[in-house]
């Protein structure tokens, strides 16, 4: 055997030996399904399992996460988009095996697409502008997201050639024309320096949420002042004799909240060694102990006023406004700027959109405000529907932020932790606050 295949050989050992070990337990929490994921801590791990669980359509309602030496031990409460457990044991295999090989064995997205991304000043009727743009450049919409926050937009979108259904790379000279013209639409919002930004790449392999909070925060969406009564509450104090910095976060639970701020967290070089994730009612209480990447807790005033905002941009981001439409219908060349051209004529503004085409049947969901960001007069609404199709166009309510199991099931909860969350509160020690919970969960044979 050749020394070459002796190591990959020696490898594969080390990479089986390192492997995500997963548990599902549904008997532990009597409303919830309970996810334990022991693993060698490196970079990204925590992220990675945080969003295979969230693409699943997998809503954390609690989490318990520690890191001791060189290996995590992670505990997350899940339930489906009802509130009620996991079930399905082909979906509980599949989630097993999903995150045992996860961290080796990296999953795609849509391949053979040309992925665009956009960032600039919003406006309203933009997103109706870009798809016209590209129905005139013969290029097929596959999938899109767009998110709004604070006067600026970043979109990523899948396209295909309109006639061939191929990736539109081989012509340099329309990729250029594609850019320069949806750069002439992001026009520059003169408070800012170079506003506008587009980018083109090829395999559309990105996971396009991530990619959008990392176009948002180099687009420095969060420079803004935040509403001080509507913003979440982030909270940043330092234990020194620990070296670690606390993060404590309040606001309103909802679908991917734990996704939003542990990728942020993660794209600012912070790694999380411990953390508490709880929610009560319709607030969520979050907690994290962490160090910079150079090992280093916040050393700074503005490093700290930085992370706050971050995080209260990333909670933001993703905040439902508006009336939510969803479009299903065979989809056809130009469908999304004609659908879109209907919403700005009526003065709509897009404040989020997700654009898929499966099989060939488009799923479209925009969320919609006026030009204002107010609610919408249903006369409106109901006049829109008739000019696309009402078969084809149905207004939903926003998803319900917590399920009455679950309020029972938090609300029986002992509450030892008051003080621990919130900015200007007394912290909840390391030991009192994560130790103790994954004692309780059996993870641990003691926590003193």
């Amino acid at each position: 055997m050749e020394l070459s295949d002796c190591s990959n050989e020696y490898e594969k050992l080390v990479v089986r030996m390192n492997m995500p070990r997963v548990v599902i337990d549904n008997g532990v929490c009597p409303n919830s399904t309970v996810v334990k994921i022991d693993s060698a801590r490196s970079p990204g791990i925590l992220l990675e399992s945080v969003q295979l669980l969230t693409d699943m359509n997998l809503w954390i309602r609690k989490a318990y996460i520690s890191s001791d030496g060189k290996w995590n031990m992670d505990v997350f409460h899940v339930s489906d988009l009802n509130g009620n457990k996991i079930t399905d044991e082909n979906l509980i295999r599949y989630i097993e095996k999903s995150i045992e090989t996860s961290h080796y064995c990296k999953t795609e997205g849509y391949t053979g697409l040309t992925a665009l991304e956009l960032t600039g000043s919003d406006r309203v009727g933009l997103l109706s502008e870009v798809f016209a743009v590209l129905a005139d450049l013969e290029c097929d919409v596959v999938e899109a997201k767009a998110w709004t926050h604070n006067g600026r937009i970043a979109s990523m979108i899948h396209v295909k050639d309109g006639n061939s259904g191929t990736p539109i790379d081989g012509d340099s000279d329309r990729v250029q024309r594609i850019e320069g013209q949806l750069r002439n639409l992001l026009k520059a919002d003169e408070g800012y320096q170079n506003d506008t930004r587009t980018c083109v790449s090829y395999g559309g392999n990105t996971h396009m949420e991530r990619r959008l909070h990392q176009r948002m925060f180099m687009d420095r969406d969060y420079e803004k002042k935040f509403d001080s009564e509507k913003s979440p509450i982030v909270s940043v104090q330092n234990l020194p004799k620990r070296g670690y910095s606390v993060v404590n976060l309040q606001c309103k639970d909802r679908m991917k909240l734990l996704f939003d701020v542990v990728c942020t967290l993660t794209d600012m070089a912070y790694i999380v060694f411990h953390a508490a994730i709880r929610t009560v009612g319709e607030t969520a209480f979050l907690e994290f102990y962490v160090r910079h990447i150079d090992g280093n807790p916040v050393s700074s005033e503005p490093e700290r006023q930085r992370l706050m905002k971050c995080l209260q941009a990333a909670i933001e981001r993703r905040t439902i406004k508006g009336v939510r439409l969803e479009l299903c219908t065979a989809d056809r060349p130009g469908l999304l700027a004609e659908v879109t051209r209907v919403l700005r004529e009526n003065g709509l503004s897009i404040a989020r959109a997700e654009i898929s085409t499966v099989d060939g049947i488009a799923r479209n969901v925009f969320h919609v405000t006026d030009a204002n960001g107010n609610l919408i007069d249903p006369e409106i609404i109901r006049s829109i529907r008739e000019k696309i199709g009402i078969d084809d166009l149905s207004v939903k309510e926003p998803f319900p932020t917590c399920r009455e199991e679950v309020e029972k099931e938090q609300h029986q909860e002992p509450q030892d932790h008051q003080g621990g969350y919130g900015g200007g509160t007394v912290l909840v020690s390391l030991g009192s606050l994560v130790r103790r919970n994954l004692y309780q969960l059996g993870l641990i044979k003691s926590y003193f």
